[in-house]
This record gives C-alpha cells, sequence and structure tokens, in this order.
C-alpha cells in the first residue's frame, strides 16, 4: 500500500452523552491507528461540546494491498474517583485516503463531522477531525534517484 505520515487533526464534539451524576463531564479522546494510539488532552469543563483542536501523527508502513486503513475514536468522560466512563466512538475508514495520497504525494480531507455511537448503539454528537496522508518519498537504486549513477564512460 504505502508509508508515509498520517496527521489527524482533532477540532471538536457536539453533542455529547453525559454520564456523570451531576450532570458534568470531562471528555477526552483516544485516537488509534492498528497498534499506535494517541491521547488528548482532557477538555475540563467544556461539557458536551468539547473543543480540543490537537494534531496527531500516525506513522503508516503497510505493504499489503488489501488492508482497511481506519482511525477508532474512542471518547471518554475522565473521573477522579472512578474509572473514566466510555461516551461513544466513532470510526473512519482511510483506505482510499492514503491510496490517493501514494499516488499524488498527498490527500486531505477537511475536518468534517462524524458520527458519535454509544455502547447501546444510539446516536449521541458527532465528532469532527481533518485528516492529511503524506506519503514518504521512495529512493531507488541506493539513494540515487532519476537512474543517472554511471552514465559517463571513460
Amino acid at each position: 500500500m504505502g508509508r508515509g505520515l498520517l496527521e489527524v487533526h482533532l477540532v471538536d464534539a457536539k453533542g455529547l452523552a453525559g454520564t456523570d451524576f451531576l450532570g458534568k463531564i470531562d471528555p477526552y479522546v483516544v485516537v488509534q491507528y492498528r497498534s499506535q494510539e494517541r491521547k488528548s488532552t482532557t477538555a475540563r469543563d467544556e461539557g458536551r461540546n468539547p473543543s480540543w483542536n490537537e494534531v496527531f501523527k500516525f506513522q503508516i508502513s503497510s505493504t499489503a494491498a488489501n488492508v482497511q486503513h481506519k482511525l477508532v475514536f474512542r471518547i471518554l468522560d475522565h473521573d477522579n474517583f472512578s474509572s473514566d466512563d466510555f461516551l461513544g466512538e466513532a470510526s473512519i475508514n482511510v483506505t482510499d485516503l492514503i491510496s490517493i495520497g501514494v499516488e499524488k504525494g498527498t490527500s486531505e480531507l477537511k475536518p468534517a463531522k462524524y458520527s458519535v455511537v454509544a455502547a447501546d448503539n444510539s446516536y449521541h454528537g458527532e465528532i469532527r477531525v481533518g485528516i492529511t496522508f503524506t506519503a514518504a518519498k521512495v529512493e531507488e537504486d541506493g539513494g540515487q534517484v532519476g537512474g543517472w549513477m554511471h552514465s559517463y564512460r571513460d
């Protein structure tokens, strides 16, 4: 498939479901691409409509052609005295984005809204995310680009 850098711009969320007794939630997001995970800051006192405006980077190095590339966004509520509560998740298939990026050098999805699915499979809000993929430059012939290694003859 390709190699490169996947940059994920976590913008904000709207209409998240609240779970705390007092109705206040302090959401954060765990962004996962395969075995790589990144965690956002906790949006303290921002409730159901948090804003993060953070960028996370993931290294892509896949040689398999038929692999699905997916980003998963798990939204959790930070709790001080108990385990954090699961608020919902969204997933984005980035296979086509990576394919186009490998072909053209770079590809981008402008920030868009994705539905947040709660544990009971109901929709609770949306998360806004932008994604950019930049392909790694591959050099051939031991670092020479263009194939002009030994064109001069004595």
